[in-house]
């Protein structure tokens, strides 16, 4: 006997360069229950369709009525184009309307993965966040999400009828000021070889591969034989950060808290430039893993380090989502106001 759904049933997608996470759930307003979910190495399908047509099947025999999907978001690690989309790092086009035709979901639709992110906050709960400031939120204001990870993404959110609308951004790409005569120096290192220099040239994982690079041309110490084995055979951004957190390198603890500042400075920007009284929300894969240095107030320093506007930043909530779903959540909720 089939299961007779009480909400809307559809098809979520977070579809990245590496991986891709696919999910039928049920949606009652901003409640997502998920009733299957699936993760496939990206790269092992030639796109999206047999990806989604593979994940299907798999409920063949089940009691989730697929029959009854109403509709379906995915959200895109790359440029979308109204019904179409790009991966950034995959070479597949993506197409709205193919997935229509090909598997049978009456209402499909392709959003950016930032944008996802700004959907999902409406079903986060609390455990899925972890507060640096509990400020004194608005109902119905303005809210800022950046995330660093590869890029330093950024959006906001409006009210609009009944539910938060995501406006896209892209105010990773404003430039970097620094904040002392350090951070200066930083500016005038990076500035020969990039010309332009955005905050996401800093906030971003290379970015902090940069500021190391920064700080230990000015250090004579040597480099800590672990951290050099590490950044020479994995991720030199997290080798660093995991160096830095453990105390074993002076110069990657003090690269981790520069970045935080910086990161902590430019989400204070942001959230002058919006008025989120909403709240501001840390997204992206860096913060999570950094938690430690999040919280040890280096950040929150320099986001209320706007001279007569501290007060003001006061009243903002900052929170960090620690929920890696979010995105997928995000796009369950969009899906479900496709089938309305």
């Amino acid at each position: 006997m089939q299961l007779k759904p009480s909400g809307k049933l559809i098809l979520a997608g977070d579809i990245g360069g590496t991986k891709t996470l696919l999910q039928v759930a049920e949606v009652a307003g901003d409640r997502v229950r998920v009733l299957g979910e699936q993760r496939f190495e990206s790269a092992a399908f030639t796109g999206l369709v047999p990806m989604v047509q593979t994940f299907l099947q798999s409920f063949s025999g089940s009691d989730i009525p697929l029959h009854a999907i109403q509709s379906a978001c995915f959200g895109v690690a790359g440029p979308v184009n109204g019904r179409q989309a790009d991966l950034t790092n995959l070479p597949w086009k993506l197409d709205a309307d193919e997935m229509v035709r090909t598997c049978g979901i009456p209402h499909v639709t392709l959003i950016n993965d930032f944008a996802a992110i700004g959907y999902g906050i409406a079903a986060l709960e609390p455990q899925d966040c972890v507060t640096l400031q509990p400020g004194k939120p608005v109902a119905q204001g303005v809210r800022v999400i950046l995330g660093a990870g590869t890029g330093l993404g950024v959006c906001f959110l409006i009210w609009s009828g009944d539910h938060y609308q995501v406006v896209s951004s892209e105010g990773g790409h404003m430039d970097f000021a620094p904040a002392d005569e350090l951070q200066a120096g930083l500016l005038h290192y990076l500035r020969p070889s990039l010309g332009h220099v955005s905050c996401e040239r800093i906030v971003s994982g290379s970015g902090l591969v940069a500021i190391y690079q920064y700080l230990r041309e000015q250090t004579a110490g040597a480099e800590a034989p672990a951290l050099q084995r590490a950044m020479q055979e994995g991720d030199p951004a997290a080798a660093i950060s995991e160096c830095a957190l453990a105390g074993q390198d002076m110069v990657a603890a003090s690269a981790l808290t520069m970045f935080v500042r910086i990161y902590g400075a430019q989400a204070g920007n942001l959230a002058l430039a919006l008025l989120a009284r909403g709240g501001v929300y840390v997204a992206g894969g860096i913060a999570p893993k950094i938690m430690a240095e999040m919280r040890a107030g280096g950040f929150m320093q320099a986001f209320l380090d706007k001279g007569r506007y501290r007060e003001m930043l006061a009243d903002f909530p900052v929170q960090v989502i620690v929920n890696e779903k979010v995105g997928l959540m995000g796009a369950a909720l969009v899906a479900s106001r496709l089938a309305s």
